[in-house]
């Protein structure tokens, strides 16, 4: 299977399943991946993906042995197949994490900027090289990178092609953090247990306000945060929230 999903609890591990290929964004695979996120986004116990690949890579880019016999038609459908996947991941209903153990390059670290942040091993690696392979990356990545790492950084990398390690993702803000690789299983974890242990519903709201402001709603941003905040209101969510505060105890959400 190109795709393992694993429910534990609240927390829902999805896992690049290609290793002998580092785990190549085939149309298959691709496919796969927005299939994933149709299925668990009916789960109602799902409260934070963890969204990794097995081997040494999280994705290694789209599957050129495919693509290189590609026209432009069917480049477009390509194309248009990873944004539909990768927008799906960004506007999922609840938190998804980026583990990154490996390498992250092309459509890989396209993949990786779908998600809402990125936990890497000191062995990541990450780079847009498409424009050595004279093409562009083509699943939405330029645009997210300008918005996670600001957009000068953003066209050195894409200009250039370069590759980065964890080191200067970590500098320029493209990760959250870098830790051991043993360790970088059991941080996540714990990351995603603490946003599945605070109310679901806050969370999706405060989720989706964030992807409308950097998708460019920033005008209208004021207006919709107060109605997403209000709407919150009243809801049992926020009652119980608030409650178990003034009480002194945890809630039970």
């Amino acid at each position: 299977m190109n795709i393992l999903i694993k429910h534990q609890g609240h927390i829902t591990t999805v896992t690049l399943n290609r290793p002998e290929k580092l785990n190549a964004l085939s149309k298959e695979l691709l496919a796969a991946i927005w299939s994933a996120f149709e299925e668990i986004c009916h789960r109602k116990e799902t409260r934070c993906v963890i969204l990794t690949g097995a081997g040494k890579a999280f994705a290694a880019g789209a599957d050129l042995e495919e693509l290189a016999a590609s026209d432009c038609d069917a480049a477009i459908e390509v194309s248009l197949l990873g944004k539909k996947a990768f927008n799906a991941i960004e506007q999922f209903r609840c938190p998804v994490i980026a583990v990154v153990n490996g390498f992250a390059l092309g459509g890989g670290s396209e993949l990786a900027l779908a998600c809402d942040f990125i936990l890497a091993s000191e062995k990541a690696k990450f780079g847009l090289p498409e424009v050595g392979l004279g093409v562009i990356p083509g699943f939405g990545g330029m645009q997210r990178l300008a918005t996670r790492v600001g957009t000068a950084r953003a066209k050195e990398l894409i200009f250039t092609g370069k590759m980065i390690d964890a080191e200067e993702a970590d500098r320029i803000g493209l990760v959250n953090r870098v830790l051991p690789s043993e360790e970088l299983m059991t941080a996540c974890f714990e990351t995603a247990e603490q946003i599945a242990a605070v109310g679901p519903g806050a969370v999706a709201v405060a989720k989706q306000s964030l992807v409308d402001y950097s998708g460019g709603l920033a005008e209208s941003s004021d207006l919709e945060d107060s109605k997403n905040f209000g709407g919150l209101f009243g809801l049992a969510e926020q009652t119980e929230g608030m409650q178990a505060f003034i009480e002194k105890r945890k809630p039970d959400f």
